[in-house]
């Protein structure tokens, strides 16, 4: 009788997953996907990435709002029958009753080195965090959060050049590659799973806008972590003269002042380590994303100025 797989999942980190399993052979069922979204500032309709994958490979797919005291899609997912579910990054906790509809179980991708950096943003936090290492971990769902029996954990060292999109799609791609020979392992009842050390649980609550905002008093690495992880969204930012200025790229400069004075005309910040960064790309809001050559031709921050952490 041929196996029946339930895929969960929403974001670009899920894709290459749900088309590695595809174009190896792994009978997805059914894809469930968080519902399309309108943009911020129009009617605009945006299907997620895994909606628009399911699409195009022709697999059926489900859109619900909420899984929690949702019969129907109880029913349905009672009524498919199937062998396993693969989550990842789907977005929604998974209600307890749901986790006893397969035959082997719910089993979750996590993008991190478990039981570190349970929760929602597990990238951003680990590159903030400045680790030298992250990964992904596959763990058998329960009823708390991330916090289910372990079989294989895969890492990566933690580059301090690389940012949140870089690293998520290292991960994705390493996930895509493992999670195959980890199916088959649950199938031929190879699979162990090991319970986590709950007692060295950390948890990567979800990224908050306010986050953003530049602390000049902080080190180098910790603001260049900053801008890092929390690339592209929602971004580090400082405010001068009244408006907020984005920085998207950034490096360790060898300047020293007065933390957030403004060392060069090309934007090489002092920071609160005896250390600065230098800004390469910079978005003034509401403006175009530049290059620092670019941006310093009409800038308002001149030399000698201090940003202050307002």
């Amino acid at each position: 009788m041929a196996k029946k797989i339930i895929f969960m999942g929403t974001p670009f980190f899920a894709v290459p997953v749900l088309k590695s399993l595809y174009q190896n052979g792994f009978p997805i069922s059914i894809v469930y996907t968080q519902p399309p979204q309108k943009s911020h500032r129009g009617q605009k309709i945006n299907k997620s990435p895994i909606q628009g994958l399911s699409e195009t490979l022709n697999i059926e797919f489900r859109t619900p709002n909420n899984l929690k005291d949702n019969v129907e899609e109880y029913e349905y997912m009672k009524n498919l029958n199937a062998d396993l579910a693969i989550v990842v990054a789907y977005g929604q906790i998974i209600p307890k009753e749901f986790l006893a509809l397969t035959k082997k179980g719910f089993f979750n991708i996590h993008a991190s080195i478990l039981p570190k950096w349970r929760g929602a943003a597990p990238i951003q936090r680990s590159i903030m965090n400045l680790d030298n290492e992250t990964g992904i971990s596959i763990m058998k769902i329960n009823e708390e959060l991330d916090s289910g029996p372990v079989s294989n954990i895969y890492k990566i060292k933690l580059d301090k050049t690389l940012n949140a999109m870089e690293v998520s799609e290292k991960l994705s791609f390493l996930a895509a590659e493992k999670i195959l020979e980890n199916i088959d392992d649950i199938f031929d009842e190879k699979a162990k799973f090991i319970d986590q050390d709950h007692s060295k649980a950390s948890y990567a609550k979800k990224i908050n806008k306010n986050e953003g905002q530049i602390n000049w008093n902080e080190g180098a690495l910790k603001i260049i972590g900053k801008i890092n992880g929390l690339y592209p969204s929602p971004g580090a930012f400082f405010n001068s003269n009244g408006e907020r200025y984005k920085i998207l790229k950034a490096e360790i400069g060898n300047g020293v002042g007065k933390a957030g004075e403004v060392l060069t005309e090309k934007l090489e910040i002092a920071c609160g380590d005896n250390k600065s960064i230098k800004i390469l790309e910079i978005q003034r809001e509401g403006r175009k994303v530049q290059k620092i050559s670019e941006f310093i031709l009409g800038s308002r921050i001149s030399k000698g100025s201090i940003l202050l952490n307002v």
